[in-house]
């Protein structure tokens, strides 16, 4: 029982980091960066691009938090490869949204 509790409350730590980096990108005044160790492309609308990278962030770290919600019910379920997957798409979509909209929308030309 506690080995669940812990097991989630572990996964729901790192989904709150998550929403912390987008709430700490959402008020940052220089863009912040998508991509580690990789500098940020020159931005037209600063504030536009960390609002959007900042709810791409927060969206991220929501849906992570509710994808591990089957760690509570013990790690004998077949739920379990549904947190496993989902977080593997959920990635996936949020680089294809930032490399696809948001790069596109914000870049400076």
């Amino acid at each position: 029982m506690y080995g669940r509790i812990l097991g989630f409350i572990i996964w729901a730590i790192f989904g709150c980091f998550m929403v912390g980096m987008g709430i700490s990108a959402f008020f940052s005044k220089k863009a912040v960066g998508f991509w580690a160790n990789i500098k940020t492309f020159p931005v037209n609308d600063v504030r536009g691009y960390n609002h959007a990278t900042g709810k791409l962030f927060i969206v991220y770290g929501i849906v992570f938090v509710v994808l591990g919600m089957p760690l509570l019910s013990g790690q004998n379920t077949p739920y379990i490869l549904l947190s496993v997957l989902g977080v593997m798409i959920e990635t996936i979509v949020t680089m294809a949204i930032y490399s696809l909209s948001i790069t596109k929308r914000y870049r400076e030309k």
